[in-house]
């Protein structure tokens, strides 16, 4: 018998596996997972179900550099290229904000706004991936939908979003991406029975625009590089001669604004005007009603 065979064993001479990958990583399990399935192409179930196979280097390679830039502070949507938000898959770039879960309230209120509106006509300001615009096109195949960016790559990927997600025979017809500075390119003889937005509102000095994934979003979609309000001011002003007989506007705003954007529409002369809070009992949005019939 000879000593060679009491040598230690090379453990990293063996196969990485998706078991082994995810005990190793340094990263929150769920985005570890996320980020194997996406380099894997794999659904979830077969981390379980496949999780002790060999894997190949070059895929091993791809994990691990996806695994650093993500320790690194990369957001995981950026990294994978997509982001679930209401029920859709929507392509996510460094170019757009990413959907967020908070904001489906938005479009929930949205739908509510035109539930009883038939071949409703809805503008989406400052629609990044389209994710607002698309969602409610998705479940109001008859209306009519408008959005609106001044950024053209964001445009580029919302009118990806919008090709590949909608039915391309829905009533109301491909939603409508113009490139605009907020309701300016827009034919003036329009108007809308409901008007959404998630604007810029985060104040420029805010230490949050330093932390997290928010580090490598378009400063453009989070701040107005002044108070917060600005845009929202913009948005408010311009929405009266905009909006049909008892159309809404609703706009997405930041934890503590709430009060100020209720202001902002009572001034203008909203009706009906309120907050509604999101999942963790933050007021998110605020809106009202333009004078008229119907119910915002």
């Amino acid at each position: 018998m000879t000593g060679a065979s009491s040598a230690p064993l090379d453990r990293s001479a063996r196969p990485a596996t998706a078991d082994a990958l995810l005990r190793a990583s340094p990263l929150p399990p769920l985005e570890a997972r996320i980020l194997l399935t996406h380099v894997l192409g794999w659904r979830r179930t077969q981390l379980i179900t496949r999780g002790d196979e060999p894997l190949d280097r070059a895929s091993v390679e791809r994990y691990r550099a996806l695994e650093a830039r993500r320790a690194a502070g990369e957001p995981v949507a950026q990294l994978v290229g997509a982001r679930e938000f209401f029920g859709l898959e929507f392509e996510v770039t460094p170019h757009v904000l990413i959907p967020r879960p908070e904001t489906e309230l938005l479009v929930e209120t949205a739908l509510a706004a035109i539930a009883n509106r038939p071949h409703a006509q809805v503008l989406d300001l400052g629609t990044g991936t389209g994710a607002i615009a698309v969602a409610i096109a998705s479940m109001r195949p008859d209306a009519r939908v408008w959005a609106l960016d001044r950024s053209s790559d964001a445009l580029t990927v919302a009118a990806r979003n919008g090709a590949r997600l909608l039915d391309a025979k829905r009533p109301g017809g491909a939603v409508t991406f113009l490139q605009s500075d907020w309701y300016g390119s827009l034919d003036p003889a329009l108007r809308f029975d409901v008007i959404v937005s998630n604007p810029p509102y985060i104040a420029s000095g805010d230490p949050h625009l330093l932390e997290g994934d928010l580090r490598f979003e378009p400063r453009g979609a989070l701040t107005d590089e002044a108070d917060g309000l600005s845009a929202i001011r913009a948005i408010v002003a311009g929405a009266p001669s905009r909006l049909a007989a008892g159309g809404a506007l609703w706009i997405e705003h930041g934890y503590d604004q709430a009060h100020a954007v209720r202001a902002l529409l009572d001034v203008q002369g909203f009706a009906r005007v309120r907050s509604e809070r999101d999942l963790a009992g933050i007021e998110r949005i605020s809106g009202g009603q333009w004078p008229g019939d119907g119910a915002a």
